[in-house]
C-alpha cells in the first residue's frame, strides 16, 4: 500500500513552521507564561463593541460567512475613498499574501524581498516554487532602493516590503514609499505590507491611488484593532488584479463573527485611539527598561520594540533563552545583524513588569555563559 503522491515540489521542501506558536512552547515547557510579549499581538485588547458583536453573532454560527464580506468592504471603501472593488478580504495578510503568490508566481519565476525580514511570505514563494532574491537591510531598514534594484536585475513578479518594518518597528516616510512606486520595474507588482500602519506617525502612508497596477496594500485587523485570533485582513489594488483573488480564494474562508467583529471594531475609532495612547506609553516604558539595562531600544513606529543586546546573534539568543526560561515569551529577528536585538511586543504594565524583572538576570546569565 502506498502514500501519497506528492509534487515533485513538494518532496522537495523541508517540512517547516515560520513561527513557533507561544502554546506550543508552553506545552514543551510545561508551564504557561506569565507575559505573551513575542507575537505582536495587542494585550490591550479589542473594541468593548466588538467583543459585543461576536458575541451576539455566535448563535448564528450555523450560517456561513458572507462569500463577498460585502459589509466589511463597503465600510473600509468609503472610509478609504475608494471603491469596494479595489478591495478583497481574506483570512490575514497571511492568507492574502499566500493567495497573490498562487496568482503571480511559478516555480522558477524571481521574488524580491529583504533579507531577515517576515517568514511567512518566504514561505509562500517556497510553497510555490518561486526563487527567492534577498537584499539585505540598511541601517535596521529595508532598501527601497536595492530592492527596486535586485528587481530589474532579476526580472522580478513581485517585491515585498513592509511599511514600518517587523522585525525591526523601524519605517520609511510616505515620500520614500511614493519613490520606490514610481520606480517599480515594468511587469512587477510591489507588495506594501502596512500590517502596523495604525500605529506609525502621521505622514507614513503613502498617497498611492487605489487603480495604480504597481502595488498592493495588505492591512490586517490583527493589529491596531486587536483582533488577530479572528484572522481578518484586506488588501487594496486594482480592481484587475482585486478581481483575480476571486480564482484562487477560499469563497468561505472568513468566519462569519470575525466579519462582524472586525466591522464593529473599524467602527470603533475612539478605542483605536486609545489603543494608540497605552502603546505610545508601554513603547516608552521598554525604552526605559532597556535603558536601565544598559541597551538601546530602536524608534519603532509598531506595537513592538526591538531592543539591542549590544552583542552578537549568539549572545542575544542566550538572552533569549534566559528571558524565556523566565516564563516571559518574546522573540529575536532571525538574520545578521538584526538579531542583534530582541523584539518585545507592547502590552499591559504587568507584563512589562515580568519583562522588567527577567531582563537583567537574563543578561547577567548570558554574559556569564559567553
Amino acid at each position: 500500500m502506498t502514500g501519497p503522491r506528492f509534487t515533485d515540489l513538494v518532496n522537495a521542501l523541508p517540512a517547516t513552521v515560520p513561527f513557533v506558536g507561544p502554546e506550543t512552547a508552553e506545552r514543551a515547557r510545561g508551564t504557561p507564561f506569565a507575559a505573551r510579549l513575542g507575537a505582536n499581538e495587542n494585550g490591550f485588547g479589542p473594541s468593548p463593541k466588538a467583543i459585543e458583536a461576536m458575541s451576539a453573532a455566535s448563535a448564528e454560527q450555523w450560517k456561513y460567512g458572507d462569500a463577498q464580506s460585502h459589509d466589511l468592504r463597503a465600510a473600509i471603501a468609503e472610509r478609504l475613498g475608494i471603491t469596494p472593488a479595489h478591495l478583497v478580504v481574506g483570512e490575514g495578510i497571511d492568507g492574502l499574501l499566500g493567495y497573490l503568490v498562487r496568482l503571480l508566481v511559478a516555480p522558477g519565476d524571481a521574488v524580491v524581498t529583504s533579507e531577515g525580514a517576515y517568514p511567512t511570505f518566504n514561505y509562500h514563494v517556497a510553497g510555490f516554487g518561486g526563487t527567492l532574491h534577498k537584499v539585505p537591510y540598511k541601517g535596521d531598514h529595508e532598501d527601497p532602493e536595492a530592492l527596486i534594484a535586485k528587481a530589474r536585475e532579476t526580472g522580478a513578479k513581485l517585491i515585498y516590503l513592509a511599511n514600518p518594518d517587523n522585525p525591526m518597528g523601524t519605517w520609511h516616510e510616505a515620500a520614500v514609499i511614493e519613490r520606490m512606486v514610481s520606480e517599480v520595474p515594468e511587469g512587477t507588482l510591489l507588495i506594501l505590507d502596512e500590517a502596523y500602519i495604525e500605529f506609525a506617525p502621521d505622514g507614513t502612508a503613502p498617497q498611492i491611488a487605489a487603480d495604480d497596477p504597481r502595488v498592493i496594500r495588505m492591512r490586517t485587523f490583527s493589529k491596531g484593532y486587536a483582533l488577530a485570533g479572528a484572522r481578518v485582513g484586506y488588501a487594496i489594488g486594482a480592481p484587475t488584479l482585486i478581481t483575480a483573488f476571486d480564482k484562487v480564494r477560499n469563497h468561505f474562508g472568513m468566519n462569519r463573527a470575525a466579519q462582524i467583529g472586525a466591522l464593529a471594531a473599524f467602527n470603533d475609532q475612539a478605542h483605536l485611539a486609545k489603543i494608540r495612547e497605552a502603546c505610545t506609553t508601554a513603547r516608552a516604558r521598554i525604552t526605559q527598561i532597556a535603558r536601565d539595562n544598559g541597551l538601546n531600544a530602536l524608534p519603532s513606529a509598531t506595537n513592538f520594540v526591538a531592543v539591542d543586546c549590544g552583542g552578537d546573534g549568539d549572545f542575544t539568543r542566550n538572552v533569549l533563552a534566559e528571558i524565556i526560561a523566565q516564563g516571559v515569551f518574546i522573540r529575536m529577528p532571525f538574520c545578521a545583524p538584526q538579531d542583534r536585538c530582541i523584539r518585545v511586543s507592547l502590552g499591559p504594565e504587568a507584563e512589562l513588569d515580568a519583562f522588567a524583572a527577567a531582563l537583567p538576570c537574563a543578561l547577567a546569565a548570558a554574559r556569564t555563559e559567553s
